[in-house]
C-alpha cells in the first residue's frame, strides 16, 4: 500500500511552460487527502520549487537541490548537505576551463554571474525538451527567474565560496555541447566525494555523494514512521535513478528517455498530459501496485 509519493517536478510535474496543471493538483490533493504523503523531489532551490507550488495553492514537504536540503511541510529545514568549499571550488575551476555556463545553488539560494544566460539557457532547455511549446510562455516562465529574485547575480563566485553564511548545496552547469560537458566529466570522475548527475542531456548536476534524491527520501521516510516499499517515486531523468532504486514502485514519465523507462516499474503520460496525475490516481484506484 502507497503511504507516500515523491514527486520530481521539471519534465515530470511542470509542462514546459512552468504550470501544475489543474489534473496534477487535483490529484495531488485527492492523495494527501487520503492521508498519503506527497513530497516533491527536485533538483530546484528551495526558493524556485515553492514559488511554483506556492501559485499552484500546493503545500508538500520538500527535497530540494537534488537532496541538499529536506524541508518539511510547515518549510523548516530539517536536514542539509553541502558540498565541501574547497571541492566546489575545485567544481568551478573545471566549469570555467571549458568556459561553461554553470549556476550555484546554496542555503541562501541561487547565485549567476550572468543573468540573461540564467533567462536564455532555460528557454533553449524547455524548447529543445518541448519544441510544440508556446514560445512566449516559455520565455515569460523562464523571465521569472530573475523578476521574482529567483536567481540573483553576483560578480563572482568566489564571494560564496569564502563567505561563511553561504553552504554550497549544489553547481549546475549547461552546455548543448556534450563534448564539452564529458571533458568536465571527466575531471569531476577525479574529485572524491561527489554525485555527479543531469537533468537532462544538456547539464551536469553536483552535489555531496550525500546530497541525493534517494538518499533523502530514504531519510524522509523514516523519520516519518514510513517503509519505503510502500513508497512511489515519479520522475523524467537521471537525478531521479536514486530514488527510483530505493521506492517500492517506479514510475517513469512518458517523456522519459528510454534507458530511464527500462529502469522503472511503470510508464505514465507525459507530463503535458498530466503524467502524475495519472500514476496517483492509478494508485488510489488500485490499478497500480
Amino acid at each position: 500500500m502507497i503511504k507516500c509519493i515523491a514527486i520530481d517536478m521539471d519534465g515530470t510535474l511542470l509542462t514546459a511552460t512552468q504550470q501544475i496543471t489543474a489534473e496534477n493538483r487535483a490529484a495531488i490533493r485527492r492523495a494527501q487527502s487520503q492521508g498519503i504523503e506527497v513530497i516533491i523531489a527536485t533538483g530546484r532551490s528551495y526558493t524556485e520549487a515553492s514559488f511554483v507550488l506556492d501559485a499552484a495553492g500546493l503545500t508538500c514537504p520538500m527535497i530540494c537541490a537534488n537532496g541538499a536540503e529536506i524541508r518539511s511541510i510547515s518549510k523548516e529545514i530539517v536536514a542539509a548537505h553541502s558540498l565541501e568549499k574547497p571541492i566546489a571550488k575545485q567544481v568551478a575551476f573545471i566549469f570555467e576551463k571549458q568556459s561553461l555556463y554553470f549556476e550555484v545553488y546554496t542555503n541562501k539560494g541561487t547565485y549567476t554571474l550572468d543573468e540573461d544566460k540564467a533567462v536564455s539557457i532555460m528557454v533553449d532547455i524547455f524548447l529543445s525538451a518541448n519544441p510544440e511549446a508556446d514560445v512566449n510562455k516559455v520565455v515569460k516562465a523562464a523571465e521569472k527567474r530573475v523578476t521574482e529574485g529567483l536567481v540573483h547575480k553576483v560578480e563572482s563566485y568566489d564571494l560564496l565560496f569564502h563567505d561563511d553564511e553561504h553552504q554550497i548545496y549544489k553547481l549546475l552547469a549547461f552546455s548543448f555541447e556534450h563534448g564539452i560537458l564529458t571533458e568536465a566529466k571527466k575531471g569531476l570522475v577525479k574529485l572524491e566525494g561527489l554525485a555527479i548527475s543531469s537533468s537532462g542531456e544538456e547539464n551536469l548536476e553536483i552535489t555531496s555523494v550525500n546530497a541525493q534524491k534517494g538518499i533523502a527520501l530514504e531519510k524522509f521516510v523514516q523519520a516519518n514512521g514510513m517503509e519505503l516499499k510502500d513508497t512511489m517515486a515519479i520522475g523524467d531523468n537521471y537525478n531521479d535513478l536514486s530514488m527510483f532504486k530505493r521506492a517500492g514502485l517506479s514510475v517513469a514519465m512518458g517523456n522519459a528517455d528510454e534507458t530511464i523507462k527500462a529502469q522503472c516499474d511503470k510508464v505514465t503520460l507525459t507530463n503535458e498530459e498530466s503524467g502524475v496525475a495519472k500514476a496517483i490516481e492509478d494508485v488510489l484506484a488500485g490499478g497500480m501496485k
